[in-house]
């Protein structure tokens, strides 16, 4: 997803009711429990806006400091104060945590991640959310951490997908869920690296488990859920489960927009309208993988140098502004570039379907999907299907597009991760079903309808989840 239009931020807010998330002040957190592994530091006092990543040592910790930590283990920690669209500030507990990660070679790189946590104490258990965005972005101001801040330059950024749907990581807090969200992509904003990306994902699980504010054990039940370049992380972190965290209670994973085969999304947005944000996929992804950038170095031509120097530091919007309609394979001195061995040795590796992902999956796309193919999606769900233990969800929407099945898609996965959560049985094995539009699903609309009159009291202050 890259793009904000008009017709998008309307049906963002009509289905998410993200205009129903603010609040009038911003409260203390509560205390923190003594057992904390890290000094929390305060928050700023309100409206103080909060220093671009680019200028702020939180996120650039000392890499001897990084390297004696495992991966997961808290760095650093601080409050933070959260708001939609940077300006209407939401009443919920909420922290930024630094935490060790590991990039594709298996060195030790910083990462940080939000949580949320409800105001009202839980009944039991608290279920863990982590929410992957659709990021998209190759600047360090791009980060959820940083863009979900109140005074922050939220939609001036150019970041539409965190600014906006920042209403889903909240309606999920109102549901009581606590709530993680990973700046994915890393140190470098390595956008389009999907494994790296899913490593990281896992990594800020284990992170706010570790958090003692949270007040989370290591039986919590997790879910994952992400569109677009969200379903990359979260998709790659679903396949890494069983090997990079075995020890996470991932419970379900909803994922949809999904790109399955980034090679495939190349070739398909060359000369079209998603040239400028499929691009930016490769231009990001060169920062995780030296070869790539090697093929960058040796054959780009002028106008690709061009190409890539306008894009290095923009947001998702702005990228995707930049050269739309362009033959990505004129950007380069010889022909078919991303069929060089190179090129194919990273999209491989950035391919899904290396493994299987252990834990439930709900999966949606859009048949008519202008910017991601459908083909190797269901491919894709050949794959994992072809496992007898697989238990995959998969929905083809016939109706909608590639903009328009993110918001719709939000309710049925939310209600997919409620019932996994409340421990609501799904059937076995694999089942894919083709809608005319998920729009004429019932669960679409039970799920969305009772959660609009609570949300509306956040306008006055109600703090969420009560």
């Amino acid at each position: 997803m890259f793009d904000s239009n008009t017709r998008r931020t309307a049906l963002a807010i009509a289905l998410t009711a993200a205009a129903v998330l603010a609040s009038i002040s911003v409260a203390a957190a509560d205390p923190e429990p003594p057992t904390s592994p890290v000094v929390v530091q305060p928050a700023l006092p309100f409206p103080i806006p909060p220093a671009l990543p680019e200028f702020d040592d939180f996120y650039r910790p000392a890499q001897s400091v990084v390297e004696s930590k495992a991966p997961g283990e808290l760095i650093a920690a601080r409050q933070v104060n959260v708001a939609y669209l940077a300006v209407l500030p939401l009443n919920i507990d909420a922290w930024q945590l630094s935490f060790r990660s590991n990039n594709t070679r298996g060195e030790a790189i910083p990462s940080v991640a939000t949580v949320l946590k409800p105001r009202v104490p839980a009944a039991g258990p608290r279920p863990l959310l982590s929410y992957q965005f659709a990021e998209d972005s190759l600047g360090q101001y791009c980060r959820p951490s940083y863009l979900s801040q109140v005074a922050s330059l939220g939609l001036l950024a150019g970041s539409a997908e965190t600014s906006q749907l920042f209403a889903v990581p909240i309606a999920a807090a109102q549901l009581g869920w606590a709530v993680v969200i990973p700046d994915h992509q890393g140190p470098n904003q390595a956008f389009g690296a999907g494994p790296l990306e899913g490593q990281i994902t896992l990594d800020g699980i284990r992170a706010a488990e570790n958090f003692a504010p949270m007040e989370l054990s290591a039986n919590t039940k997790v879910g994952l859920t992400g569109y677009s370049g969200g379903a990359l992380a979260t998709g790659h972190a679903a396949e890494l489960h069983p090997s990079y965290a075995p020890e996470l209670n991932i419970v379900g994973v909803a994922e949809g927009g999904i790109p399955a085969d980034v090679r495939a999304a190349l070739k398909m947005a060359s000369g079209n309208a998603g040239s400028g944000i499929i691009s930016a996929g490769a231009v990001g992804a060169r920062r995780e993988y030296p070869e790539l950038q090697k093929l960058f170095d040796d054959f780009l031509t002028p106008a690709g140098r061009l190409l890539v120097a306008a894009k290095e530091n923009l947001c998702q919007v702005f990228t995707s502004a930049v050269v739309p309609f362009v033959n990505l394979d004129a950007m380069f001195t010889i022909p078919h570039p991303f069929d060089d061995p190179r090129a194919v040795a990273v999209m491989d590796q950035i391919k899904m379907g290396h493994a299987v992902p252990r834990a439930p999956m709900f999966m949606f796309h859009a048949n008519p999907d202008w910017l991601l193919p459908v083909g190797p999606v269901n491919e894709l769900v050949d794959t994992y299907c072809a496992d007898p233990t697989a238990h995959v969800q998969y929905v083809r929407d016939h109706f909608s597009e590639h903009l328009t099945l993110d918001v719709f898609g939000i309710p049925l996965s939310i209600k997919f991760l409620k019932d996994r959560f409340n421990d609501i049985p799904m059937p076995t094995g694999c089942n894919t079903f083709d809608a005319g539009s998920v729009l004429l699903n019932p669960d679409l609309w039970t799920t969305l309808l009772p959660e609009i009159a609570p949300l509306m009291l956040n306008l006055f202050g109600k703090p969420v989840g009560q």
